[in-house]
């Protein structure tokens, strides 16, 4: 299964095209999915609202000595014995740049899984921009849909997801620049080392990152024995297992010794990391991440290590 940075070999045409296909098939049903996820979480979600320089109404407080008399509100003082000074919003520039994983190994679904890994991800990276679009910021998906700052900014992006033929990896992200967030979405199998030689670079440019790894049960659980074909969904590879059973111990720890070391390394970085599962809610993972972009520290019940 592939991730980030892993070079893959070509696929037929006709392989890419009906993969293309699914994804537009499947990008409406999650669009309508991410706005009931977005309309769940949205009224404890309050952006990055601040009082400073802007044009928008945020408050009335009371008069402070030594402030200048030009920022008094009378008519609101007029209502009763106080003076009131009217606050506007703070207003910055500020994009957020949101990716999502489309290789061949997102489209994993296990029994044990409610929706596929690719569902989910995309369910997450639209709520995601639908929440901050209603919240004034702008939204871009690199290689995909330039930042905007519009209230239908998320259905602009899952229209263009439908239109443009995603590849395995991080595209080019050299138009991302400092003082921007970047949320990645996708399963991160590749080995750390890799994910971080990609990753690294972005935070050096001063970007904030912020990463969910999404995991099929059976990714962590290794619920399998006897005898058992494994596929690579990148490269075609196989690998028969006569008692499967018997590799599920060393698996394991392979498993979770990667998504430690992921963990530890973006930590390094300042970067957040949520992992998160498909038989889980989805509201588990966005309020985790709309924490994190709002500067709080996700609640402990969210994004553990599970």
């Amino acid at each position: 299964m592939a991730s980030i940075g892993q070079i893959v070999e070509p696929t037929p045409a006709s392989a890419t095209l009906s993969r293309a296909q699914a994804r537009a098939s499947l990008i409406p049903d999650c669009m309508v999915e991410a706005k009931r996820l977005a309309n769940t979480v949205i009224a404890g979600w309050h952006g990055r609202r601040k009082r400073g320089i802007g044009e928008n109404f945020w408050q009335f407080r009371p008069y402070v000595d030594g402030e200048s008399l030009s920022r008094i509100d009378w008519r609101r003082s007029a209502r009763d014995d106080h003076t009131y000074v009217r606050d506007r919003e703070w207003e910055a520039a500020h994009t957020v740049w949101i990716w999502a994983d489309l290789s061949p190994s997102m489209m994993y679904k296990s029994t044990y899984g409610s929706v596929s890994k690719e569902s989910r991800a995309l369910v997450l990276m639209l709520a995601l921009a639908e929440i901050l679009a209603r919240s004034g910021e702008r939204i871009g998906c690199p290689g995909v849909m330039e930042p905007i700052a519009a209230r239908n900014a998320a259905e602009r992006l899952a229209t263009a997801l439908m239109h443009r033929h995603t590849t395995a990896g991080l595209p080019d992200t050299g138009m991302i620049r400092g003082n921007s967030d970047i949320v990645l979405i996708g399963d991160f199998l590749d080995p750390v080392e890799e994910v971080m030689a990609r990753l690294s670079p972005l935070a050096r440019r001063g970007l904030r990152g912020h990463v969910v790894e999404i995991a099929d049960p059976a990714e962590e659980l290794f619920p399998y024995a006897g005898r058992t074909e494994f596929t690579d969904p990148e490269t075609g590879m196989k690998l028969t297992a006569g008692r499967a059973e018997t590799l599920k111990d060393d698996y394991t720890r392979a498993y979770n010794a990667r998504r430690a070391g992921l963990a530890d390394n973006l930590r390094h970085l300042g970067w957040s990391f949520v992992a998160h599962r498909t038989d889980h809610l989805a509201s588990e993972a966005l309020v985790s991440v709309h924490m994190y972009l709002s500067g709080m520290p996700a609640m402990k019940t969210e994004g553990r290590l599970r």
